[in-house]
């Protein structure tokens, strides 16, 4: 039987139909996976350079046992499942490892600011730096300006929480004054007073959080925030500087 103009278009909306709830389920999986190496949240590092080697790095044990997720955030992202596939020029190295740290706060409330290039990315007391509220930073010297690739940050993930205005720049300046390259930022109302940022704030998790440095050469790596879900403070366990020594 020959359809009809009727049948063919009553099929037209069903097809329509069925190819948006697929689409539907596919956007979900996608959220309840929280892989953000994919492309379109804000978080995606990208591929990382063409033609490189996969960047890896040793991750924490989990330690998390049922903490609510972080309630009331705006524009959350999906929670990480692994750390993301990035390419980085071969012979990239971790430029922080042992190097000097310095904090805008002088008197940490625990830890001390060199425990954040040592190496240790475990949650427990005697492994992070715990500073005061408002917005603070932490200060990495590579001391030579070398290409940036990557960076990998832990605030601390012994808990679902989400840590405010997380910037991180760059720079051959000390002050930050000239020359600031920033790489990532989550301030999307600007109340850290350092721009409005377009990433999205997150759940740490022992994936940390990678940040793309997209070959900015630098000497210098700094590091805000403005305290976090749970409370008022500060926390870094560990933070992770990838490039190629020149």
């Amino acid at each position: 039987m020959k359809p009809t103009k009727t049948s063919i278009v009553s099929n037209l909306i069903l097809g329509a139909a069925a190819a948006l709830m697929l689409g539907a389920c596919g956007d979900k999986d996608g959220a309840e996976d929280g892989d953000n190496t994919g492309g379109s949240g804000t978080n995606d590092p990208g591929v990382g350079t063409q033609g490189g080697v996969e960047l890896t790095t040793d991750l924490p044990k989990e330690v998390i046992e049922g903490s609510p997720k972080p309630k009331g955030i705006k524009n959350l992202a999906p929670e990480t499942k692994k750390f993301p596939k990035f390419l980085v020029p071969e012979g990239t190295v971790n430029l922080a490892k042992g190097k000097k740290v310095t904090a805008s706060d002088d008197y940490p409330i625990l830890g001390e600011p060199e425990l954040i290039t040592d190496g240790e990315k475990e949650t427990g007391e005697g492994y992070f730096l715990e500073l005061i509220e408002g917005t603070q930073w932490v200060q990495i010297d590579l001391e030579k300006s070398n290409p940036i690739y990557a960076i990998v940050m832990w605030h601390f993930h012994g808990q679902k929480r989400a840590y405010h205005d997380i910037i991180v720049q760059a720079s051959d300046d000390p002050d930050f004054k000239e020359g600031v390259t920033t790489l990532f930022n989550n301030d999307y109302d600007n109340s850290s007073k350092l721009g409005k940022g377009n990433n999205q704030p997150y759940v740490e998790s022992r994936f940390g959080q990678l940040v793309n440095g997209k070959g900015t050469k630098a000497r210098y790596v700094r590091l805000y925030s403005n305290g976090n879900s749970a409370n008022e403070m500060n926390h870094y366990i560990e933070v992770e500087v990838f490039g190629k020594p020149e």
